[in-house]
């Protein structure tokens, strides 16, 4: 009887493992907000690129470290149960709001508008560009399966944006590329910068191919009268368990002729910044990741100390950290981000920008007339 019984709990263990790994499988293959796979076509233009080894992209330092699947479970269970004080604001982050005539007629000098998290409209040679465009209200495939972000409203909400004359991705990271932000703007944008592989997202989501432009790291190419470099950052990518690594992670550099900017895109403290900055520097603004950090996975997020010094290294003239004040994606109180790189510019001499989501950042102005506005939040 006993064995009997053994035999039966086991057979229902492995039926319901056999129908969570069934499950995973469709919802992975069909649910749209995965993606597009890499095809055999794209594979043989990808081995072509430094950057890919063994049937994947990979960054120049052995970085990161492949987890096994019970190293996966355990990173998995630690972030989901450990209680993080203070780790979400207390209430939803204030927008400053932006008039839609004003942002569509807008003709002076560079400006940019943070959306939260790494989200920018960069207005620039009568060009409006968007930069890893996020409107989501989770990180994540579907909405039952993340955090709602720290700001219900944007400055400007999608369907009053302006005409998109450019959009920029710097990889394929759900808190970064977003399935509903890309069928909201792909019919009012005119071209897609994205690095390797990142263009299969786009196509199985209806963007036309001709529209999309796919680089390599280093490679350069020009919008009008800009210039939009694809430059290293030390990350990692993919949607899902079974596609890692498939596409190409990056940074940016954006240049007029009288404007240097930087973004950092995601990554982790390398010797990339570095070259980056002896190569396109120096910078009037660098956008630099600061936020979603751990010890646990240091190679791939920079600690806010790290984000100042790497602020030093792309020789920029004034930071602002970003990849905060968005989303709870790590297990760090919501503002240790802001004030630990604040505290690090400060000891560098390093000129720092703190606005608010929706308030004006003129790039090159040398001024710095921003609040500590999450104080008390």
């Amino acid at each position: 009887m006993i064995k009997k019984v053994v035999k039966m709990t086991t057979i229902t263990i492995l039926a319901f493992v056999g129908f969570l790994v069934i499950a995973y499988i469709l919802f992975t293959n069909f649910y749209p907000s995965f993606g597009g796979k890499i095809s055999k076509e794209r594979h043989v233009i990808y081995v072509q690129s430094e950057q890919f080894r063994d049937g994947k992209f990979n960054n120049t330092r052995p970085v990161p470290k492949d987890l096994s699947f019970t190293e996966t479970l355990k990173l998995a269970y630690t972030f989901f149960t450990t209680k993080v004080p203070n780790g979400r604001p207390k209430q939803n982050l204030d927008v400053k709001k932006l008039d839609s005539t004003r942002v569509a007629n807008y003709s002076n000098k560079a400006r940019m508008v943070w959306f939260g998290h790494s989200s920018f409209l960069l207005q620039m040679e009568h060009k409006n560009i968007l930069i890893d465009p996020m409107f989501g209200k989770v990180a994540a495939p579907h909405p039952l399966l993340g955090a709602n972000r720290f700001n219900t409203e944007f400055p400007l909400e999608v369907d009053k944006l302006p005409q998109i004359d450019a959009v920029i991705f710097s990889h394929d990271h759900y808190d970064h590329l977003d399935y509903e932000t890309v069928l909201k703007i792909k019919d009012k944008t005119g071209h897609f910068f994205v690095p390797l592989g990142v263009g299969a997202h786009l196509e199985a989501w209806g963007v036309p191919k001709t529209k999309i432009t796919e680089l390599d790291w280093w490679q350069e190419t020009t919008f009008g009268d800009l210039t939009f470099a694809c430059t290293p950052a030390q990350h990692f990518s993919g949607r899902s368990f079974n596609n890692a690594q498939s596409t190409l992670w990056c940074s940016w550099v954006i240049q007029s002729k009288t404007e240097n900017i930087y973004f950092s895109g995601d990554s982790g403290y390398a010797p990339h910044f570095k070259e980056i900055g002896d190569k396109y520097g120096p910078f009037d603004l660098a956008l630099m990741e600061c936020g979603q950090y751990n010890n646990m996975w240091a190679d791939i997020h920079m600690m806010p100390e790290e984000t100042a010094q790497a602020g030093l290294d792309v020789k920029a003239k004034k930071i602002m950290p970003i990849h905060w004040g968005g989303f709870k994606l790590a297990l760090h109180d919501w503002t240790d981000p802001i004030k630990r790189v604040q505290a690090k510019a400060n000891e560098l001499n390093l000129m720092l920008i703190t606005p608010e989501i929706g308030e004006d950042i003129r790039v090159s102005d040398l001024d710095n007339p921003y609040t500590n506005w999450w104080e008390g939040k």
